[in-house]
């Protein structure tokens, strides 16, 4: 069930009407019900998978907490990560792994037959898997309590907004708020408004359209593409995965606001970025943080020599990496990152690391970066690493222009630039929800220019989200 569906909105409008008649006890198993209608509308008997281990995680963090013997603390909590890690690993990377195995050993000589099977990954699978792990981590910790409720546990784990593609939430934010009655406010259904309508648009008007430059550029032989047309795909890509992901955040947010729920920023203008790390503090916050805190710095972080730094960041990165896929380009994806942020590192603690708004010298970091996070998405969207090292000869070397890379650039202007001179304004503002304080005629406006642009350029055709199929 997908938010840019009608079928979405006619089953939130089920979902809120019988969320104001139910006293809070009732809200929870109300939207638990919903999570579990949400997530079996794909596919049913992954609701069975989601039950499994949501159960697992809840006895594991009890026996956390009851046992006052750190080895066997320590046990439930190994328990749970294998047990979470072992169906991610089966599901999303048994077919790679089993597959470049019998292709190595038969380089050398050795014939070894695995057997062939054709897994379904369950959509959301990476995301969900994450946020158990983060309440498991966290109890073992001490950082937060075990619910005690199981049907309390299971609704932190589907509620439906954020349960496919995010954000991954904490349990020190989101359980909490499951726990305790909620009172939904004016300003909460002003902001979720706003929230779901900037989300559309960018889902609608700028990620669907985009897809379809990108997708008849990387669907393309290249020796049919010229590099400004290869160039203006990985532009295309850049727009329609921000639009995508950033457009589907900014509505589960909303629709949570309108349930009485606050679900963390996962995005706050990730192409004005003057650096590696400036970029992941703003892209995919709540993976990064994750990361972050769950590998980095239990890995040792940036304590102890230099290396070990770049050590633990290029870990971090390429897993990071393989999070998103079995695919080489995934791997070589998370690996660049990790090179830049190394690259970077020793000029972060620098006088001048912060430039002022207006200076010429942050403009031309945010463009440097820009391009550098580009050819990261050239690796991310390339089908092969043979497309990756084609597309970017081109690039370097037959920058000429053609009729379809003047009309992808024009339409990118026309139909993205407004909104990111408004990102600019937010981003300088400093607040995210900046547009609702305003009086109420630029409100108003802007609005309207949203609902009018979706209405006029719909894209022909529908696109899943991309981050679904993470």
């Amino acid at each position: 069930m997908l938010f840019n569906s009608y079928i979405f909105w006619v089953f939130f409008a089920i979902v809120i009407v019988l969320y104001r008649l139910l006293p809070h006890r009732g809200q929870n198993r109300m939207l638990l019900a919903a999570g579990c209608v949400f997530y079996g509308w794909w596919d049913w008997r992954f609701l069975i998978l989601l039950f499994c281990t949501t159960l697992v995680d809840y006895l594991v963090a009890l026996g956390i907490e009851a046992s006052s013997s750190p080895a066997r603390r320590k046990a439930c909590l190994i328990v749970s990560i294998c047990a979470n890690l072992g169906l991610l690993g089966f599901f999303k990377y048994y077919g790679f792994f089993s597959h470049e195995l019998v292709n190595a050993l038969a380089g050398v000589g050795v014939h070894l037959s695995l057997p062939v099977l054709q897994v379904v990954l369950p959509v959301g699978l990476s995301f969900y898997t994450f946020q158990e792990m983060a309440y498991t981590i966290d109890v073992y910790r001490g950082e937060c309590k075990p619910a005690r409720n199981f049907l309390d546990f299971a609704l932190y784990v589907s509620f439906f907004p954020q349960l496919v593609a995010g954000p991954i939430e904490r349990p020190t934010r989101l359980l909490p708020q499951v726990l305790a009655p909620r009172r939904v406010t004016a300003e909460d259904y002003a902001d979720g408004l706003y929230l779901v309508l900037t989300g559309l648009f960018r889902k609608l008007v700028i990620a669907d359209n985009m897809a379809t430059i990108a997708n008849t550029i990387f669907s393309t032989p290249t020796a049919q593409l010229t590099g400004s047309e290869c160039l203006v795909g990985v532009y295309a890509f850049a727009l329609q995965i921000y639009g995508d992901f950033s457009g589907y955040t900014a509505i589960a947010q909303g629709i949570a606001r309108w349930l009485g729920f606050r679900l963390r920023d996962n995005f706050r203008m990730p192409y004005l970025a003057i650096s590696p790390s400036d970029f992941w503090q703003r892209w995919h916050i709540s993976l990064s943080s994750w990361l972050r805190d769950y590998l980095y710095i239990p890995l040792g972080g940036s304590r102890g020599t230099r290396w070990r730094t770049y050590r633990n960041l290029m870990l971090t990165m390429t897993l990071g990496g393989l999070w998103h896929g079995a695919n080489w380009t995934f791997l070589a994806w998370g690996i660049y990152h990790g090179l830049l942020l190394c690259i970077w590192r020793p000029f972060e603690h620098r006088r001048d690391a912060a430039p002022g708004p207006w200076s010429p010298g942050r403009w031309i970091r945010m463009i440097l970066m820009f391009h550098l996070v580009c050819f990261g998405w050239l690796l991310f969207r390339a089908q092969s690493m043979a497309q990756v090292f084609a597309m970017t000869r081109l690039i370097c070397t037959d920058l000429r222009p053609t009729h379809f890379s003047i009309f992808a650039l024009q339409l990118m202007a026309f139909l993205a630039a407004p909104f990111l001179i408004y990102e600019y304004w937010v981003d300088r503002k400093g607040d995210l929800l900046a547009l609702g304080k305003a009086h109420w005629l630029p409100r108003g406006l802007v609005y309207s220019y949203l609902v009018l642009s979706i209405q006029i350029f719909l894209s022909e055709t529908a696109h899943e989200f991309i981050y679904l199929q993470f």
